[in-house]
């Protein structure tokens, strides 16, 4: 996308219209890949700047007691043979997926980190703040055919803010998920629960509860082209064994996905589910994705390691396949066009994105409930503690 102020000539064709009349400087985006397709686009390496966890009630620490230790079982040829579907549902508390806590968890550990951002508290003011998952529907876009979506924005103090929100259908289709589906849910949290251990070196125990309410996150600073980013995702697990112990590096996404016999089944499973796992991965700088493959019982048959750097290679000659260019370079680009639609500084003033598949990202404009997202607290705390005087560091700074 041409940058704010760009070319000279088009001043001309906007004199007719002033600007103070165009709530926005364009009315959509479009999402063709062909109009990605150039080279992939700058991405500084994440570098983690803290974390924290959320326990089984879902009660946030600003900590890493919810990390867990990658402890997957002897490669000895053997299928590991674990049973997906044990202990569902007597052993399973899922999280409660009617309260939307939009950025709630990682406001609170800006909150506490905001004088610590590397010693330059200024960079939040001109960085976007997100979650990762909405960075990866981001980057997915060009491909998605069947599942839209909704983005909130509002900038306080010069940092933009993005928030997803539960489209119509999506939350009909959470309301009338078929059991296989919830049970399918449940499988994928417990192959976690096979493969990790509570610390280093030790053994999964996988006859407790499976409480998806817990949570380990990892906050990560980028920059994609000239946008600073500031972003936190769910991690599954550290690698004791990682070649180096820094996070990300030493991080591993665990997933599940049905057992495949044929070249067709594999074909389809690189195009869409591949490009995912990538997606997510390779935002956090997370290097490796390993999979457990399931019969139709429910018993894993097989475990196999994705290298993130190298997923794309199993497409690279598909003219079906994903590029990540393509994903990247839409992405800066939404980027670009909701720092130029989003101008005016005001936490109770919402642009809401939206995206439905075959069409552009669309725009409309909104304030206060039930669009708003920053909370109260966040919002009077960052306006209390505008640098007018020296802070005195407190006993517990």
């Amino acid at each position: 996308m041409e940058p704010r102020g760009t070319k000279r000539g088009a001043g001309k064709v906007e004199v007719a219209e002033p600007r103070n009349k165009l709530p926005h400087p364009a009315p959509s985006l479009p999402t063709d890949p062909a109009l990605y397709s150039g080279p992939f686009p700058f991405y500084r390496r994440p570098s983690q700047m803290g974390c924290f966890s959320l326990d089984a009630q879902r009660q946030y620490h600003g900590d890493a007691q919810a990390l867990r230790y990658y402890s997957p079982p002897p490669t000895n040829g053997q299928c590991p043979n674990f049973d997906l579907r044990d202990g569902y549902p007597d052993r399973y508390q899922p999280r409660d997926e009617e309260v939307r806590e939009g950025l709630d968890h990682l406001l609170r550990w800006l909150l506490e980190h905001r004088g610590r951002l590397e010693g330059d508290p200024s960079w939040l003011a001109g960085a976007i703040v997100t979650w990762r998952g909405h960075l990866t529907k981001l980057l997915t876009t060009p491909y998605e055919r069947q599942e839209g979506w909704q983005l909130a924005a509002s900038r306080f103090q010069g940092t933009l803010y993005l928030s997803e929100v539960e489209t119509p259908a999506a939350r009909a289709q959470r309301l009338a998920r078929p059991p296989l589906l919830r049970e399918l849910m449940y499988m994928g949290y417990k192959f976690e629960q096979y493969m990790c251990a509570d610390k280093p070196g030790g053994s999964p125990d996988p006859s407790g509860e499976v409480n998806t309410n817990v949570a380990f996150c990892s906050v990560l600073r980028s920059r994609l082209g000239n946008h600073p980013l500031l972003f936190s995702g769910e991690v599954d697990c550290t690698d004791p064994q990682a070649p180096s112990p820094q996070p990300p590096t030493c991080y591993v996404e665990l997933k599940t996905s049905k057992e495949m016999h044929s070249p067709g089944q594999w074909r389809s499973f690189y195009r869409h589910k591949l490009l995912k796992w990538w997606a997510q991965s390779f935002l956090l700088g997370v290097p490796n994705v390993v999979a457990g493959f399931r019969n139709p019982e429910g018993f894993v048959c097989s475990l196999k390691t994705f290298p993130t750097m190298q997923m794309f290679e199993h497409v690279r000659n598909d003219r079906d396949g994903w590029n990540p260019s393509v994903c990247m370079n839409f992405c800066a680009a939404f980027l670009s066009f909701a720092q130029n639609t989003v101008i005016q500084d005001d936490p109770r003033l919402v642009h809401l994105f939206s995206w439905e598949p075959g069409g552009p990202v669309t725009v409309s404009v909104h304030r206060d409930v039930p669009h708003a997202f920053l909370p109260t607290w966040y919002v009077e705390a960052m306006t209390q503690d505008l640098p007018s005087t020296p802070k005195t560091p407190s006993p517990k700074d």
